[in-house]
């Protein structure tokens, strides 16, 4: 009987992964996995390095140590830029580009998953009819929703979400879990930071609590 074959690797793997500000660690030597298909909860209060946890493993810091793997190959910081999406605090939009304008410079920058259209996109994002709106005359909400959009553009499979619902009502929590259940049924996968406010997206979820550390004395 032949062997089986053997598993795929985990989507991203990370080992020993750890960050220290002014020689202070901030979280780590950390250790997990995520898989296609699944959703990694982030869970902490202010100060306990949810952000920075993603914005390290979305190469946007320097001085993180560890090691990171996705799709079993080591990837380093400048090489994970290009192969996840970040989804930060603050939408990242040039104020005076309308909605389409700041997707199609954002696509052109960051790329564009094959398939889906711009004006489509800013439909499931519930922003049809603001296609031409600047983005400084768009409500927190509807700039959430624009920067939402983009992720839906991205053909990134890794989503790395930093506190996905603020400024959303109760119908963009929705779309974003919406969004979430798509990415990771096609085979994508997730890590979404939280307070602890919002359910988890109804989608395969593992939990990981980073502790706040004490100042030392």
């Amino acid at each position: 009987m032949p062997d089986a074959p053997p598993a795929p690797a985990p989507l991203i793997d990370v080992r020993g992964l750890g960050f220290a500000r002014d020689d202070v660690p901030l979280f780590g030597p950390l250790d997990f996995s995520v898989e296609a298909g699944e959703a990694l909860l982030v869970q902490g209060g202010n100060g306990a390095g949810k952000t920075t946890l993603l914005r390290a493993l979305a190469g946007l810091l320097d001085g993180a140590t560890g090691e990171v793997r996705l799709h079993g190959v080591a990837a380093a910081a400048a090489a994970r830029a290009g192969q996840v999406a970040y989804l930060g605090h603050l939408p990242g939009l040039k104020a005076d580009l309308g909605a389409v304008e700041n997707l199609e410079y954002l696509c052109g920058l960051l790329g564009r998953r094959a398939g889906v259209d711009i004006v489509q996109a800013l439909g499931i994002a519930g922003l049809a009819g603001y296609e031409d709106t600047p983005a400084r005359n768009l409500s927190a909400g509807q700039r959430r929703r624009l920067a939402l959009a983009r992720l839906w553009l991205s053909p990134a499979e890794l989503w790395l979400l930093d506190e996905p619902y603020a400024n959303l009502d109760l119908p963009g929590i929705e779309l974003v879990n919406r969004m979430v259940r798509a990415h990771l049924d096609a085979g994508g996968a997730a890590l979404v930071t939280t307070h602890g406010a919002y359910a988890a997206p109804p989608v395969r979820t593992r939990l990981l609590v980073l502790e706040r550390r004490e100042d030392p004395a």
